[in-house]
Order: C-alpha cells, then sequence, then structure tokens
C-alpha cells in the first residue's frame, strides 16, 4: 500500500500561511469594496492592461507619429486605473492586497522548494593540477577587465602561457590548435562569451580542460558555471586548486554554443553595422519589419513538428528556466543532455499581450527540450546570433547537443548556482497544507 508523501512540518506551515494569505488577500478586497464594486474594480484594471499592452506592441511594430501616440497611451493607461482606484478611495487596498498576495506567492514558493540539485547528478571530479596551461586573453573585452584585474601578469605568475589578442584579426581557433599541438593540457579564454564558444569547442575536440575567466561583458556562460562575475582574477584558482565539471555542448553546423544561437528578430538587428554604436535607437528602428515577419520566413522543425513563421527562435544549450522566454536569465544545469527550444509567433497584439501576461503563451510560445532541432527559411541563407555574435548560415541550419562533450576546470570554492525557484503549483501546496503525511497516516497494515 503507498504511504502518504512525507510532510516537513515547516512545509506544512508555509504552504497553510500561503493558502491564509491569499485568502485574506481576496476578503479584503470583498469587504471593503463589495462584491459589486470588486468586480467592476477587476474590470477597470483588466481593460488596462489589456490596452497597455496593446499600445507597447504598436510602439514595438510602428515608426513615426502612431509609435509615440502608442507610447503615451502606455503610459496613461495604468495612470487612468490608478486615478480611478483613488477616486473610489482605494489606493490603500490595491497596496495592501499587492503585500498580502506577495506573501501568499513567496511563502508557497518556500514552501514547494526544491532540495539542492544532487539526485543522481554527477558533482566536481578531483583532478590533477594543469602543466602547461594557456590562456587566450583580449584586452578590449569587458571594457578592459583583463588590464584593469591584471590579469596576464597573475597567469603568468601562477605558471601559464598567455596569448592576448591584440592587433590585426587573429584567429583565434587556430591559436588554440596550436597551443595543444605544442603541448598545452589546458586552454582558457579571459573574453566574450563568443570567444570561449570558439576555444571550447577546440577544447573539446582534443579533450583537454577548458578554463574560463570572466573578463566579458555579460558572461552568461560564466554565470551558468557559478563563477565570480565580479572579480575574475578568482577564476585563476582554478589552475592550483580546481576542480573538473563536465557539461554538454551545443553544436550549430559546425561551430560549437556554450550559451545559445538565435534566429528571426534578434539576429537581423544584431546584423546592423549600427547596433554596436546605438543597440536602442537601431533596435527600435527595425522592429517594426522584424515583428512584421519581413524577410525570410523560418520554418521550426522539432520532435517531427513544424512551427511556421515564428518571430524569433532561441536554441540554448540545455534550457533555459521555464518563466525566461528570452534566454536572459540562467540555466541551472548544463550537463542535461538537451537543447532548449523556444520559439515566439506573435501575429497580432492579442498574441503579445496573451504572451506578456502568460495567459496565451500556449498560442504565440513553442517551447520544447530535445537533441536535434532544424531552422529552414525562405531564403539560401539565414542571419544567426550565436553566443552574442552575428553571422549569416546557409540553410537549413541543424543545431545538436554533444553532451558532456566539455571538460571545464573551475575554482574549488565558486559562488556556485542556486536551485531553481519551483513553479506555484497550488494544487501540490494544497497537499502539502492540508493532505496527510506518511508520519500523520500511521503504520500500515502487513498485506
Amino acid at each position: 500500500m503507498q504511504l502518504a508523501d512525507p510532510v516537513a512540518p515547516a512545509q506544512r506551515r508555509l504552504a497553510r500561511l500561503a493558502f491564509l494569505a491569499a485568502a485574506a488577500a481576496v476578503l479584503l478586497v470583498l469587504a471593503v469594496a463589495g462584491v459589486r464594486a470588486s468586480l467592476l474594480l477587476i474590470l477597470v484594471a483588466v481593460i488596462g492592461t489589456v490596452v497597455a499592452l496593446a499600445a507597447a506592441w504598436w510602439f514595438l511594430t510602428h515608426r513615426g507619429v502612431l509609435r509615440w501616440l502608442a507610447g503615451v497611451v502606455v503610459v496613461l493607461a495604468p495612470l487612468v486605473v490608478a486615478v480611478l482606484f483613488a477616486r473610489a478611495n482605494l489606493i490603500w487596498v490595491v497596496v495592501v492586497f499587492g503585500l498580502l498576495w506577495t506573501a501568499a506567492v513567496t511563502a508557497g514558493r518556500r514552501a514547494l522548494a526544491l532540495p539542492p540539485p544532487g539526485d543522481g547528478e554527477p558533482g566536481p571530479a578531483e583532478t590533477p593540477a594543469p602543466l602547461r596551461p594557456y590562456l587566450i586573453m583580449n584586452p578590449r573585452s569587458g571594457g578592459g577587465k583583463v588590464e584593469r584585474h591584471r590579469l596576464a601578469e597573475r597567469a603568468r605568475a601562477l605558471g601559464a602561457q598567455v596569448f592576448l589578442l591584440d592587433g590585426p584579426a587573429v584567429d583565434v581557433a587556430e591559436v588554440a590548435r596550436q597551443a595543444v599541438r605544442d603541448g598545452a593540457d589546458l586552454l582558457g579564454v579571459a573574453g566574450g562569451d563568443g570567444t570561449q564558444a570558439l576555444v571550447a569547442g577546440i577544447a573539446a575536440e582534443h579533450g583537454v580542460p577548458f578554463l574560463v575567466i570572466s573578463a566579458g561583458t555579460r558572461n552568461h556562460f560564466a554565470l551558468d558555471l557559478g563563477l565570480d562575475r565580479e572579480d575574475p582574477a578568482a577564476c585563476l584558482d582554478a589552475l592550483t586548486d580546481g576542480v573538473e565539471l563536465r557539461i554538454d555542448l551545443g553544436l550549430i553546423g559546425d561551430r560549437t554554443f556554450v550559451n545559445n544561437a538565435s534566429f528571426g528578430a534578434y539576429a537581423s538587428i544584431v546584423q546592423s553595422p549600427a547596433y554596436r554604436d546605438d543597440k536602442i535607437g537601431t533596435t527600435l528602428d527595425l522592429l517594426p519589419r522584424a515583428l512584421a515577419g519581413a524577410g525570410d520566413r523560418l520554418r521550426l522543425t522539432v520532435d517531427g513538428a513544424t512551427v511556421t513563421g515564428p518571430q524569433a527562435v532561441l536554441v540554448s544549450n540545455n534550457p533555459y528556466a521555464a518563466d525566461d522566454i528570452a534566454g536572459l536569465g540562467r540555466r541551472h544545469r548544463l550537463d542535461g543532455g538537451v537543447l532548449g527550444v523556444l520559439a515566439v509567433t506573435v501575429r497580432n497584439a492579442a498574441d503579445a499581450a496573451g504572451l506578456i501576461s502568460g495567459r496565451g503563451r500556449a498560442r504565440s510560445l513553442t517551447v520544447r527540450n530535445t537533441g536535434e532541432v532544424v531552422i529552414d527559411a525562405d531564403g539560401p541563407a539565414v542571419p544567426v546570433g550565436i553566443d552574442g555574435e552575428s553571422v549569416v548560415l546557409p540553410t537549413p541550419v541543424r543545431c545538436e547537443i554533444r553532451p558532456g562533450a566539455l571538460r571545464v576546470r573551475v575554482p574549488r570554492n565558486r559562488p556556485g548556482v542556486p536551485p531553481p525557484p519551483p513553479e506555484l503549483d497550488w494544487a501540490r501546496l494544497r497537499h502539502l497544507a492540508f493532505g496527510r503525511s506518511s508520519s500523520e497516516a500511521g503504520p500500515q497494515p502487513a498485506r
């Protein structure tokens, strides 16, 4: 006979607190405003939200006078809602409701929080320190972090050979290959994620460990490895006191990626020569055409199904958090053996509002975890952003996962990657709050 799931007392208290706070929030609105007024105010809030989201879509998809009129509506819609609530003397109710609901969500997530990862997940491996480490450093990356943190001097003091990317265009992949031919037993990079990906592919090809030094601008790869992004020099500790992780690599054509490959709107925008000097202005100027589906229409084939006409596709080396539809957050694992696939198909303002609010995501958002995905287009080539670098690849473009392909050497002591926050599952929360635990169920009769 199956026993009830064990429930810790702290979990039970937090789950009950979540339900109590949620009930108090609802009862507060009903008690102060009454059922009829409450429904009217909720309707006003919903209409204001829909109008604001629709105006935001118009702002992104139009230029000139229409764009700025839409921008005015984006600002005015929530202000009008706030004025209506103020005239009904209910601003304080909204504030208290928000606080109670925040408390409910926070308590619920804490009650549902999973234990730290470790269920069969391999931990770091003890391996000997490298004897001939070879580090490639880009002095211009991250606004000059290599020089500011004296990374080259510190690395040389630890016995590493350092190659500075200082001068005309350098074939980074060939530099890394030559280093291995000369006897390097570790390759490392202090630079952006695009350079990290190129050298990581060479390290995986030759079976030598790879060292990430967080000297780029955003350092997404370092973030997901749990490295210190504020102090790049701390990454050098791996040379003398480090451990090894086995992680996956993404493969797009014959090129590796450590973070993601993006197609569609974003990839088209970063192709513009003006993007590097004026990111916001260039994005606003080119978004209307990109979101309208101008250019070669994309086709995404994953798990035997085809999605036609998505405006944006993101293929990542392991999936991002479930609530991160832009790939701007973090991945909690890099050894899951799957690609994360996100495709956004927005045809009108209603789709955009549903995507942002979460109620229409099933229609506009395709989410898959898979081993292989193919992106095709009407034209012979398609722009792709690979780990933040813009390239053009011939169609169709095939992306694959290479499980456990890369040995990464990291410092023994590092900030680490926090466990992912659980989704707020009210059914499971109800079981925690009011269901019987195994201790409460008592001994079960033998059968």
